[in-house]
């Protein structure tokens, strides 16, 4: 896991080297005014080297200055290396999760990934701005004060020293707690935002049943899991400092103890001993530094994990030798097919049929029965469990994924628009397609009309999912984004199940024309709509049970029959 985190200084690390020697040379730097006060306590002062004084004022001074430019390096361009790190792991892990598979989605609350993305790599970038520095200049903070000490008496230098063991033992005991602390805090903060990315997307909802009561106690329940678990997190690293600030505190006795005793049996001078004083506050400050590191590296390596697991989740990947198809001719067959969700019932059991190129297949039935299933196997957003999947006799399996969707066009029920522009959401089809190719796309789909009579045209925003459209205008948006990806297979998802009987009529038109020349797999509700396909297949969630044209399903008298006369009826 370490070796892997560091693998992201690579690309910085002339920048990060450079920040290691800054630190060193800031190490360096605190380690002259001890020394100068004994020079100036021993000899300018008693001596009344008056000039001497002067030239080491000036001397330190010098340093302060050399001192206040290093640090301005390291705190900047230490932090610029942070966070360029952090935009490294965050474009690779954005970069995965576009290859990630439908499955992963459906188990993950998408507030609880985007905190994996932004607050867990906040913590990642501290420290992999503070942790090495941390480490680099503690270490020879104590190498230094260590030699200097040294010098002055070794005996006591190794009393003092002796201290780090007991420090060291203290923290890797509280270590573990401290991990799990932090964890669980991490969970619950990824919790939180998955509620309000929920309870925000949802706030029409929330408003037109007044639960505005409901939210806030739902809202407060997370909340309180939260302050739970910061609470216990905390508990650990107070037991931690305090228990590390004490051992400090306890040196410091020992040390007036010790050095006392020393003093009066003259082994050393008081004013070596003051400067041993002097030393030990620079011997407690990458002590500090390392019980704040050991805090840090738990909170980051903690991000750390969690943003592993997602980098470490298998994505869709293509067969070694997977064909890519430039144009496919759309030819569709499901060839003894089984599916079922992972852990759930089987969807699909033995499911075979087959498209020809260019016909349309309607698919109609209850709810449950596998329709959408079926549809959502085609361009490979879910793997069979069983029999295969075809496009022009070749199994999806083996085709590259990239290849394979970028010969399907789908319209669903549920139209996703981004909160960018008219054009910016049309282009989605084609983002290389040229101005006038996306005009055209919007005459198909008529909606050109609709988007020039519109203040900014086709630069007008749609708001969060298309929130300032009507559902007919988001649904035609939709249709020009396929009509401009122009693809060789086309999916209709109950495409015009959510609209008014005006609306249908109208995007029905649009729909005729988006289906010409292509193989069309049409799910519906509203058996208006696939009155006129080639193909109609009865999908219950025993199978297939009745497939025909309408005319020929009508004059069975079966299941389809039966939908058709009480549809009729209702309208009667």
């Amino acid at each position: 896991m370490l070796k892997r985190f560091v693998g992201y200084y690579k690309p910085h690390m002339k920048l990060f080297v450079w920040d290691m020697i800054c630190a060193l040379a800031l190490a360096v730097c605190d380690l002259f005014y001890p020394m100068i006060t004994k020079n100036m306590l021993e000899d300018y002062i008693p001596g009344g080297k008056m000039r001497l004084l002067i030239v080491w004022a000036v001397i330190l001074l010098a340093i302060y200055l050399v001192k206040m430019a290093l640090n301005h390096f390291v705190n900047y361009w230490g932090h610029i290396v942070g966070v360029r790190m952090q935009s490294d792991m965050r474009r690779d892990v954005f970069a995965h999760l576009q290859k990630l598979p439908l499955t992963y989605f459906d188990n993950n609350k998408t507030g609880t990934i985007m905190s994996r993305i932004v607050s867990d790599l906040m913590d990642i970038s501290e420290l992999a701005h503070h942790g090495p520095e941390d480490l680099f200049l503690s270490g020879i903070m104590l190498i230094g004060a260590f030699v200097v000490m040294g010098s002055i008496y070794m005996p006591l230098t190794l009393i003092v020293f002796a201290s780090i063991p007991v420090m060291v033992i203290f923290a890797a005991n509280k270590r573990k707690k401290m991990s799990e602390a932090f964890k669980e805090s991490r969970v619950e903060i990824g919790e939180i935002n998955a509620n309000l990315e929920n309870s925000i997307a949802g706030i029409r909802v929330s408003k037109a049943y007044t639960n505005e009561k409901y939210e806030n106690e739902h809202f407060a329940e997370g909340n309180a899991r939260f302050v739970r678990a910061r609470n216990k997190a905390y508990r650990v690293m107070a037991d931690f400092v305090c228990g590390n600030t004490f051992i400090g505190d306890f040196l410091n006795v020992i040390l007036y103890v010790a050095g006392g005793l020393f003093c009066f049996f003259d082994k050393i001078s008081v004013t070596e001993f003051v400067t041993f004083i002097m030393y030990i506050s620079i011997f407690m400050n990458p002590v500090r530094r390392l019980v704040g590191f050991i805090e840090q590296y738990q909170n980051g390596m903690t991000g750390f994990v969690r943003f592993c697991e997602i980098m470490d989740y298998p994505a869709e990947e293509d067969k070694p030798d997977a064909v890519s198809i430039e144009t496919a001719e759309g030819e569709i067959e499901f060839d003894n097919v089984s599916f079922s969700y992972e852990d759930s019932r089987e969807i699909l059991d033995g499911l075979s049929f087959k498209v020809e190129r260019g016909r349309t297949l309607a698919l109609v039935g209850p709810s449950g029965g596998g329709k959408t299933t079926i549809c959502h196997l085609i361009p490979r957003f879910y793997k069979v469990t069983g029999g295969e999947v075809k496009i022009d006799g070749v199994s999806v399996e083996d085709i590259t994924v990239e290849s394979l969707r970028r010969n399907i066009g789908i319209v669903a029920q549920d139209v996703f628009l981004f909160n960018a522009s008219i054009y910016d959401n049309i282009a989605y089809g084609c983002p290389d397609a040229t101005y006038k190719d996306v005009e055209e796309a919007a005459r198909r789909a008529n909606i050109y009309d609709y988007i020039v009579s519109l203040e900014n045209g086709f630069d007008t925003v749609v708001g969060e999912r298309g929130v300032k459209l009507s559902g007919g205008q988001k649904q035609r948006i939709s249709i020009a984004r396929v009509f401009l990806k122009n693809p060789s297979i086309l999916i209709l998802d109950e495409a015009t199940s959510a609209l008014d009987n005006a609306s249908e009529i109208a995007i029905q038109k649009s729909l005729e024309e988006l289906c010409k020349g292509r193989t069309t797999i049409v799910v519906a509700h509203r058996l208006t709509t696939v009155k006129n396909a080639d193909e109609i297949l009865v999908v219950t969630d025993e199978g297939i049970a009745e497939r025909g044209s309408h005319a020929e399903l009508l004059s069975t008298g079966g299941i389809y029959a039966d939908l058709w006369n009480s549809v009729n009826s209702e309208r009667m």
